[in-house]
């Protein structure tokens, strides 16, 4: 006869049921939450409180579903506003998304196989709205997947007329006090894409160029090395340089004022050079032997 020894065993009582069943738990857990608002009713509860937080969104490009590093970004968001939450805070949070610039433009070009140059300015731009508004709701509900708490009916768009039109205003303001201005500075464009770059968006790559030192001939010291040298023969100022193409138009030597320089003496010339480098320059040109004629300030070479 088999015993049932499960029924002699007191064993606590519990609703929970044996297993997590997330899949189908979490999704009805997500509804419950948007059915009873429970965004809005956080941000009440703390609305008369009279301390207010807010987490100003740095939007994600609209240009494909999620990815680690949205994903990341947006938790990370959620767990800061429910710590303020949690302390008192009126919290409002308010998501966005950039839907302008070359990210959504390469999507729409693969995604469409559009050739921008021929299908004209106005049919790209509408493509790109399509692209842009598709990836708003594939991340809208990615981001609500992940649990992250927000007024997602009325997210910031970046495309939206009301939002240009605040950038013109906000521009228009900035103009008339003189932040605006027209002036002349590089600027960095990729030929591929056909678009201008950020500098965050530019890496050098490293190239170990050949570089000289270049000794010119001392004419005329204007007395400044008397006591130093009793002949300007065979003297030179050394210099050093990356971009020797730039010698033949060389018009000048420059000295830095408090810098001191030294008369150097080898290979039966003499050299004025920055004290500092003497070190550097005879280990790389092999001097070894050499003597130190005297020491003159930068300021004074002037």
């Amino acid at each position: 006869m088999a015993v049932d020894y499960g029924t002699t065993l007191n064993l606590p009582k519990t609703e929970f049921p044996m297993r997590g069943g997330l899949p189908e738990k979490e999704p009805s857990m997500l509804k419950d939450w948007q059915q009873k608002d429970l965004y809005k009713k956080r941000l009440n509860r703390n609305k008369l409180k009279g301390k207010k937080f807010v987490l100003h969104d740095g939007p994600p490009y609209a240009n494909g579903g999620i990815h680690l590093g949205t994903a990341l970004n947006k938790v990370l968001k959620d767990i800061v506003i429910r710590y303020y939450d949690m302390k008192g805070y009126y919290t409002p949070y308010v998501p966005g998304w950039d839907t302008h610039g070359l990210p959504t433009e390469q999507k729409a070009i693969k995604e469409k196989g559009l050739k921008r140059h021929e299908v004209g300015p106005v049919v790209f731009r509408q493509a790109c709205e399509e692209i842009a508004r598709k990836y708003i709701d594939v991340q809208r509900e990615a981001f609500k997947r992940l649990g992250v708490m927000g007024d997602w009916e009325h997210p910031y768009i970046t495309l939206e007329p009301q939002f240009e039109a605040k950038q013109i205003e906000v521009f228009g303001e900035m103009a008339k006090l003189g932040c605006i201005y027209k002036g002349m500075r590089p600027v960095y464009w990729c030929p591929s894409c056909e678009t201008a770059l950020a500098e965050a968006e530019i890496e050098y790559m490293e190239d170990h160029g050949n570089s000289i030192y270049v000794k010119f001939p001392m004419k005329d010291d204007k007395g400044k090395l008397k006591g130093i040298v009793d002949t300007l023969d065979k003297l030179y100022v050394v210099i050093w340089t990356t971009t020797t193409w730039t010698l033949p138009g060389n018009l000048a030597i420059s000295l830095n004022p408090e810098f001191v320089y030294v008369v150097l003496e080898a290979n039966g010339e003499r050299y004025i050079m920055a004290k500092d480098l003497v070190d550097s320059v005879t280990n790389v040109t092999g001097i070894t032997d050499y003597k130190i004629l005297g020491e003159i300030m930068g300021s004074e070479l002037e």
